[in-house]
């Protein structure tokens, strides 16, 4: 009998839960994690990427080559909308030259117009892939998504007041350990409406109006703690309930893009690509929602963002929000973003204050 493949999905966030799923209930293939994304995994991608790719490539390249450490023998690329969907390619050269000898899963082949194309695609995983089996995984993992946005999204908004430190960080762990063996829609819904309970019960000192800010840029920077340094935790250090509407469920699964277009006419004729128009849409909605400062992050050379930031300046000047912004790349320390990000707390608290 052949052994079953080794596959690896790219670390991203909470997601790769779903993606393990999919990996071992649809496809029926081993799946291997990369180790948590560490200096060392910058460190590796950046010592064999192209000096100026954006930063989330290399991420990837190092996670890919610990992953490979790790076991693994296939690699799956995701596409993306903007020079995301063309690094399959150069990440497979850099590990062919490397002497990795892999098998490359580009799904930037696949056209979510087409389902069959993702079918293709997976076949090469395991040639008697079943419909039925891929597409009852498939089912299962989106709801898994939307899961542990939806849990994410209630942490955001109480993790800066828990009573215990660290209560509401020891839970969503074991949450999303008991979210790895569910088999079925079934077990997912009860392990959301459990764990949904347990968070509501966790002790919170929450003031009536607490400081809010909105989060807004680049789609990996974003949702990848380790790439934008953990600053959702420092910001929940300071008391202050944080809303990102960017996630998967929200831009991929249930995105409403011609509302989004029509609403930011005012602000962008045109959609720059990529994240661009989300933020747009965003930062005017925490203007008018009464956010007390919008925080804009991005990694260093991402062009649909970097074209967002003078819209977002007129809309700071219009609803007279203050906007701060942060590209990161492999040399950002942690000490220049604390900094910075106290004396935008500093701001924001100062004005809060004044408006009383």
């Amino acid at each position: 009998m052949m052994s079953k493949a080794k596959v690896n999905f790219p670390r991203f966030g909470s997601y790769n839960v779903a993606a393990r799923h999919i990996i071992k209930n649809g496809l029926d293939c081993d799946y291997i994690d990369a180790p948590p994304t560490t200096k060392k995994t910058l460190e590796l991608g950046t010592k064999n990427s192209p000096d100026f790719v954006c930063t989330p490539f290399k991420y990837q390249l190092g996670g890919y080559i610990e992953a490979i450490e790790a076991g693994a023998d296939v690699l799956i690329q995701v596409g993306g909308l903007c020079r995301l969907g063309y690094y399959g390619e150069l990440h497979e050269q850099i590990l062919r030259d490397l002497g990795y000898k892999v098998k490359f899963v580009n799904m930037a082949n696949a056209d979510f117009s087409k389902p069959m194309t993702f079918y293709d695609e997976f076949k090469k995983l395991n040639p008697k892939l079943s419909i039925k089996k891929i597409t009852s995984a498939c089912l299962v993992a989106v709801k898994m998504v939307e899961v542990i946005d939806k849990i994410e999204d209630f942490i955001r908004e109480n993790v800066g007041f828990e009573k215990e430190e660290g209560s509401f960080d020891k839970l969503h762990t074991e949450f999303l350990d008991d979210l790895s063996d569910v088999n079925d829609k079934k077990e997912l819904n009860i392990i959301y409406k459990l764990y949904m309970k347990k968070f509501k019960k966790l002790e919170v000192n929450k003031p009536k109006k607490p400081l809010k800010v909105g989060f807004v840029g680049e789609y990996y920077t974003i949702m990848d703690p380790y790439s934008n340094h953990y600053m959702e935790k420092e910001l929940a250090k300071k008391g202050i309930v944080i809303e990102r509407w960017m996630n998967v469920s929200n831009t991929i699964l249930n995105c409403p893009v011609k509302e989004i277009r029509q609403s930011i006419k005012n602000y962008a004729k045109y959609d720059m690509g990529a994240t661009a128009m989300y933020t747009i849409k965003k930062a005017i909605d925490y203007a008018k929602d009464g956010c007390d400062g919008i925080i804009h992050v991005k990694s260093f050379g991402c062009t649909p963002e970097i074209d967002a930031m003078p819209v977002l300046q007129r809309i700071s000047e219009d609803f007279k929000i203050p906007i701060i912004y942060f590209s990161f790349d492999t040399q950002t320390s942690d000490v220049g973003i604390n900094t910075r990000i106290e004396a935008f707390y500093d701001m924001i608290m100062m004005r809060k204050e004044q408006k009383k």
